[in-house]
């Protein structure tokens, strides 16, 4: 089963993919987790990459597609996998569907833009050991430390609110036309992401099974 998960920034992606990946046995491919090894590992791709990066520049298309594609042709990949942020432009998934690895479901999260504000602002991170709180669900027990390792805890830069707006404004502008895209094909399935995590979870399962009975 190939599968995309779709959703703004604080949709849950992330952590849906994660539950997917337990219960299906597929491979999780992020392409963060992508960029950062084909720059450890020092390969042209890579390094083409880190250019863009450290100028704190998007990636281009054709460079990232290449880079996916590369991790798809991986013998682990052959059973079928889950992407998370990716694709993430028209032209990404236009790109992906002339190829073999096109997905075959696409998941999309939808939670209101007021939530996903909420959600964002209310992270903070350790500084030591990365652990991730909010505020709201997953206080700290003594605010601004961390339970694990009593590090300093810090909102990140990309977490406040102007930075947050920001990055819902570029998500509409590059990634809604990939909902459409696949919704177009008939591949695109609407998940009600103002849930519990477990909600959600067992509505893309029921999803999941209808249409593999189709």
């Amino acid at each position: 089963m190939r599968i995309a998960l779709l959703g703004a920034p604080g949709s849950g992606k992330g952590t849906q993919a994660l539950m997917l990946q337990k219960r299906l046995g597929l491979i999780h491919i992020s392409t963060g987790d992508i960029f950062r090894a084909s720059v450890k590992s020092q390969s042209v791709l890579g390094e083409k990459a880190k250019t863009y990066m450290d100028q704190g520049e998007l990636i281009p298309d054709p460079i990232v597609v290449e880079l996916v594609i590369e991790r798809l042709q991986k013998l682990d990949c052959q059973k079928g996998y889950i992407l998370d942020g990716f694709p993430r432009t028209k032209t990404q998934a236009e790109a992906l569907e002339d190829t073999e690895f096109g997905v075959e479901i696409v998941l999309c999260l939808d939670v209101p833009d007021e939530e996903l504000v909420k959600r964002l602002t209310g992270r903070q991170t350790c500084l030591t050991c990365g652990h991730l709180y909010h505020m709201t669900s997953s206080a700290p027990k003594q605010a601004g430390v961390c339970d694990q390792c009593q590090g300093l805890l810090k909102i990140r830069d990309d977490d406040l609110p102007d930075v947050v707006k920001k990055r819902l404004e570029v998500y509409k502008r590059l990634t809604l036309p990939v909902v459409t895209f696949y919704r177009e094909k008939k591949k695109l399935i609407d998940i009600n992401g103002h849930q519990e995590i477990d909600q959600i979870f067992h509505e893309i399962l029921q999803e999941l099974t209808r249409e593999q009975l189709k």
